[in-house]
């Protein structure tokens, strides 16, 4: 089998080439990435010389570099993608450039050399804001950020290339992903390497919009399960049922590594903030698979691999001079 991941030097890509590589050795991956300030070599040093993976660094919007090389894969997995919010408050054009053209040229591709399988990978943010109960894949979506909303257009697209050319997709919405390389931009990594620093956390408003937290070798896992066993055309929601409160969250960190809440610092709450979301997961758990790591324990791994891999988010916090007065700098 032969599978061009993109996005792939990301922190769900990365962790995904790793899982197949160990579990197919036989599989052939080719990891296409432009290399954007949040895609990292060094998220795969450890496989870089595996016989079987080939990285290529290019851009999905090019369409020269994905004839060359969906016309050699029978997979094309998706997880290029922009996925910061706050980014995409600040200036919404790269994310429609490569969520949403991305994606357009990549579905022309794999649609022009038959691919047998276009797996989309996208978000719970696509569903908007979910007061009480669960969004199922058939809810309409609500998107309130630029980042969700040119993900739901993303969705729409392999959508409409699966129903007017008959292209075999299938797409997966994850709810929130922590776990070892992600970028120190997103909340558990950025609050952990804080603290290892002796910094404060910033809490938007009251801290208590609440998101459902999945480690990220589960959601790896579930996107292996559908890639074999998921119909075609289908959506599967992926998530844990961990629902957390980010103030909830924030306190774990801290008596997990020790500290007391003098670390927390409340900053003014983003735009268009989105109080909840949370996922109906049956429909992937009627078809078999189930989260296997525990949430406290899955933490306090990631708290341990970020605390014995400081030379790694160091030196990209050091190349964003603006990083530690990010947030408040944005919103106060």
């Amino acid at each position: 089998m032969k599978l061009l991941i993109t996005g792939g030097a990301g922190f769900i890509g990365s962790n995904f080439i790793r899982h197949i590589l160990k579990k197919y050795p036989e599989y052939e991956i080719t990891n296409l990435d432009n290399l954007s300030y949040a895609g990292n070599l060094m998220n795969l040093k450890d496989i870089e010389s595996n016989s079987n993976y080939n990285f290529q660094k290019g851009d999905i919007c090019d369409p020269k570099i994905l004839d060359e090389l969906a016309k050699a894969a029978d997979i094309i997995v998706n997880f290029a993608a922009e996925s910061h919010v706050d980014r995409s408050i600040q200036d919404a054009s790269g994310f429609i450039q490569t969520n949403v053209v991305g994606t357009q040229v990549l579905l022309e591709a794999a649609k022009k050399y038959k691919t047998k399988l276009f797996l989309q990978i996208s978000t719970d943010e696509v569903y908007g804001s979910v007061v009480e109960g669960f969004s199922k894949e058939a809810d309409s979506l609500e998107p309130n950020s630029p980042y969700s909303a040119s993900k739901a257009a993303a969705d729409l697209l392999v959508r409409s290339y699966h129903i007017t050319h008959g292209l075999p997709t299938v797409t997966t919405r994850s709810s929130n992903n922590f776990g070892p390389y992600q970028y120190p931009e997103k909340i558990i990594p950025l609050f952990i390497t804080n603290l290892l620093e002796g910094k404060k956390v910033p809490v938007y408003g009251d801290g208590m919009n609440i998101r459902d937290w999945i480690y990220v070798l589960d959601n790896c896992e579930a996107i292996d399960f559908v890639l074999h066993r998921g119909k075609v055309g289908e959506i599967y929601n992926i998530a844990s049922g961990d629902l957390l409160s980010n103030i909830e969250l924030t306190k774990k960190l801290l008596d997990v590594m020790g500290k007391t809440e003098s670390m927390i610092t409340y900053v003014k709450d983003r735009p268009g903030h989105d109080k909840r979301y949370s996922l109906d997961t049956s429909k992937l758990f009627q078809l078999g698979w189930q989260p296997q790591y525990n949430f406290a324990e899955a933490l306090e791994d990631t708290i341990r691999w970020y605390e014995s891999h400081i030379d790694w988010w160091r030196d990209i916090k050091q190349k964003r001079k603006d990083f530690q007065d990010y947030y408040t700098k944005q919103y106060s």
